[in-house]
């Protein structure tokens, strides 16, 4: 061993691993989530699960697959002794790259003094009733391991449905119907771990005029909602899950946290369909950084 850091909290700030892909343009993914998290006081240590020019939304993308450097990049953090406080994983490509976020959790790394370290899955998989073309049958089945192993795990419906065998259906989904998707992940978690109390945040429900978050926390639901202030924008799901996890470090309750993150993409969507900002682009989170302080 090089030399020891691991002081995760050195000068009080958590120590968060982060990993995800990386696009360079398009206000998603990384690019989005270390902004997000710095600002709210925790230090965001970047692993690459893969690396692209931007975003998929756009009509052309150079893609890079990190599968084959992500084992040395971690093997280095490890010779240096590096801990963390917690885990915040969002795009997996691959199922190798399942196995190596189950090996990192594994890891002395993911040993922080007097402390559970946290691990928050962002179980990225489909949309629109969908899996995405890269999910593979193998890849779902891994995913919902990965994702059993989580304290916190924030699915949109579509993923909550592929991770528990749940039909799709267009339209509202019912409030049994939701409890039942939360139960099961939930039974899933304490089989894996031998712990209860798993953190369930089904994103982007609609109804009518407004999204619904459904909280699910000490086996009790909860909903928060906010209006529609415009459409969709690519990468508002990684800052709610950064937002959710640096939150989750600092020991703020879920529902603060999904308050704050849902009031805050409201801003920055609002902020940018006055601005006229193209979609593609992302949302114009960087003019209203500051106000997660005061939020």
């Amino acid at each position: 061993m090089i030399q020891n850091t691991n002081q995760a909290k050195a000068g009080g700030i958590p120590r968060l691993a982060l990993i995800n892909s990386f696009a360079g343009f398009g206000r998603c993914s990384t690019t989005v989530a270390l902004p997000v998290i710095s600002m709210m006081k925790v230090q965001a240590c970047p692993v690459p699960t893969s690396v692209l020019s931007n975003h998929l939304g756009f009509p052309v993308c150079h893609f890079d697959d990190y599968t084959g450097q992500m084992r040395e990049y971690l093997h280095v953090w490890e010779q240096l002794g590096a801990i963390f406080d917690g885990l915040y994983c969002g795009f997996l490509g691959s199922v190798e790259q399942i196995e190596i976020v189950r090996d990192f959790l594994r890891s002395p790394m993911m040993k922080a003094e007097n402390a559970q370290p946290l691990f928050l899955l962002d179980p990225v998989m489909g949309d629109n009733g969908k899996a995405y073309s890269t999910i593979t049958s193998e890849h779902c089945e891994k995913l919902k391991e990965l994702a059993a192993l989580a304290d916190i795990l924030t699915p949109n419906i579509t993923e909550a449905c592929l991770l528990t065998d749940t039909p799709y259906k267009e339209g509202r989904f019912a409030d049994y119907e939701l409890t039942a998707i939360c139960r099961k992940l939930a039974s899933r978690h304490a089989q894996a771990t031998g712990k209860d109390g798993q953190r369930i945040v089904i994103t982007g429900l609609l109804d009518h005029k407004r999204f619904l978050n459904y909280v699910w926390e000490n086996g009790k639901r909860s909903v928060y909602s906010t209006e529609i202030v415009g459409k969709s924008w690519h990468g508002t799901g990684d800052i709610f899950a950064s937002i959710l996890a640096a939150g989750a470090l600092h020991e703020v309750g879920l529902m603060q946290s999904v308050q704050k993150a849902a009031d805050f993409i409201s801003l920055c969507i609002r902020g940018s369909e006055e601005a006229g900002v193209p979609e593609k682009d992302g949302v114009l989170f960087e003019k209203y950084l500051s106000k997660l302080a005061d939020m």
